[in-house]
């Protein structure tokens, strides 16, 4: 190996570090901040407690009704298929502000009211788009003729969809639930239209918490998010595989 190629493969390490500790680093912080003691964000923290422990639906309707929808776009033949594609994907391609003001007026039109009915239909309709997608690719690679097939060997075709659609989806499911299950937990712009006094989201929470009175619970919350990040990466790798979650 040459000098300059020595060279170059210790910048490229040295480039690969510092990414990996910059990117880290701020929650290395955060859970750290979540175990002191301090009313304040103090690191080190003077001593360290759990007292800051003490305080801390809408991706199961996405994926029935998003497996549902890429099941007819795959499977179906009709007119304007197309266009519905496009449309069950458009919240991915308007800004959040414009679609909470658009479902405000219309619900509000319709006269639905009920705050929990409008932040699940919300909800719902921002993270249908990552289902469809995700399971409409997995669907245009499967072939159907194994449900024929178990249904020749004896299978009903709800069994047959239970035995051999669903364990083959089963890496679509969880990576486009974990998709959908983010998107509606993070979500900030569309959800601040639908709140009201005595029901918040959990970012709406967090920012009106950092706002009024900012203590170290709201890096325990962090680290309860960090925590369940991990869970769920752990959780995929042990029933799908981190390799297939990749390929979807």
């Amino acid at each position: 190996m040459t000098p300059s190629e020595r060279l170059a493969r210790f910048l490229v390490g040295f480039a690969a570090i510092f990414t990996v500790v910059f990117l880290m680093t701020p929650l290395v912080v955060t859970v750290a901040v979540s175990f002191g003691s301090s009313t304040v964000f103090t690191l080190p923290p003077p001593e360290w407690s759990l007292r800051w422990y003490d305080k801390p639906v809408s991706t199961a309707a996405a994926l029935v009704l998003g497996t549902l929808c890429a099941v007819a776009l795959v499977r179906g033949r009709f007119p304007g298929r197309d266009t519905i594609a496009t449309f069950l994907v458009s919240p991915l391609m308007l800004p959040g502000l414009v679609i909470g003001i658009a479902m405000l007026q219309g619900f509000k039109a319709m006269g639905l009211r009920d705050v929990h009915g409008s932040l699940l239909v919300a909800h719902v309709v921002i993270t249908l788009p990552y289902v469809v997608r995700t399971v409409a690719g997995a669907l245009s690679l499967f072939d159907f003729a194994l449900i024929d097939a178990a249904r020749t060997l004896g299978c009903s075709y709800p069994a047959a969809l239970m035995r051999v659609l669903v364990p083959s989806l089963a890496p679509a499911f969880l990576t486009s639930g974990m998709f959908a299950f983010l998107a509606s937990m993070d979500n900030y712009p569309i959800s601040i239209f639908f709140t009201d006094a005595w029901t918040k989201t959990l970012p709406i929470q967090m920012l009106q918490y950092v706002e009024e009175q900012p203590d170290p619970t709201i890096a325990a919350i962090s680290a309860g998010l960090v925590l369940l990040a991990i869970l769920a990466l752990v959780l995929g790798d042990r029933l799908v595989g981190l390799r297939k979650l990749a390929d979807f």
